[in-house]
């Protein structure tokens, strides 16, 4: 991690701060698939990331590349429409850049959503599984490097990272929307090839339920920074690594993505709502 990161950090924001008129309470990063959500926002303001300084740019599939700013069912939101990923090339500090830019203008809540495949053989593609707790096999870190304090405790407690009160928020939008709702744990591995199915049976064997190539170390970073932190996976394939899978396809996940993608959005109202 670069020794000026704070000075960068304030640039970013400062050049967000002055296209935005209020303070953004919630953070929301979009995954594969999700991005039509901001098209339920109030925009006040749409960025693309080349914009912003010393922001990461995104280049996997369906990620639009957009910072968003506006009003969700009333409540004022940042939305990264796209996120960025290891396997591009991005280093873990350099994930964590705009969650530390999101702290700075003021955010204190982040809901993260992205595509996963399904270890658990009960998921079913086009499902949701809300994330109780995450097991990061990348091997990297975005806190690794020198440390300012400005970003938060150097050695942040990782117990209870997805905040049980706003799991039992999350639990009832769902309930009372007469969606069903999974729990499970999520596995981050680095991508972009998929796994073997060696690896789908180890990484079920570890205690995961889902995997996916990205969300790890954006929570780290907003669990740094202090944010409550709710995350929610579109099951887009099935990925348990039995005598029966299926090889998987990006437009296969990214059509599950939708469907699940429009499950999220319909709670998110409720949620924007109660959680407060």
């Amino acid at each position: 991690m670069e020794n000026n990161i704070v000075k960068k950090i304030e640039l970013a924001a400062e050049f967000i701060g002055q296209r935005i008129s209020q303070s953004p309470e919630v953070l929301l990063i979009l995954g594969s698939g999700l991005g039509d959500v901001t098209n339920e926002i109030s925009k006040e303001a749409e960025i693309s990331y080349k914009e912003i300084p010393e922001f990461p740019f995104s280049t996997a599939p369906s990620h639009a590349g957009n910072l968003v700013s506006g009003n969700f069912n009333g409540r004022p939101v940042l939305v990264m429409q796209g996120r960025f990923h290891l396997y591009e090339g991005w280093k873990a500090y350099e994930i964590a850049f705009p969650i530390r830019v999101a702290k700075s203008l003021g955010v204190k809540k982040m809901i993260v959503t992205n595509a996963a495949g399904a270890l658990n053989t009960s998921f079913q593609p086009g499902s949701i599984m809300m994330l109780t707790d995450h097991i990061n096999f990348t091997g990297q870190n975005p806190l690794i490097g020198p440390h300012d304090d400005e970003l938060g405790l150097r050695f942040p407690d990782m117990s209870d990272v997805y905040d049980k009160k706003v799991q039992g928020i999350v639990s009832k939008c769902f309930k009372n929307a007469g969606i069903k709702l999974s729990k499970g744990i999520y596995a981050g591995i680095m991508g972009p090839s998929l796994e073997t199915s060696a690896e789908r049976r180890f990484l079920k064997g570890s205690g995961a339920d889902a995997v996916g190539m990205s969300t790890v170390m954006e929570v780290i970073a907003a669990k740094q920074a202090g944010f409550e932190i709710a995350g929610l996976s579109a099951i887009t394939n099935k990925a348990d690594g039995g005598s029966e899978q299926q090889p998987d396809t990006i437009e296969e996940v990214l059509e599950y993505a939708s469907v699940a993608g429009k499950k999220i959005k319909s709670i998110l109202p409720e949620l924007l709502q109660a959680w407060t």
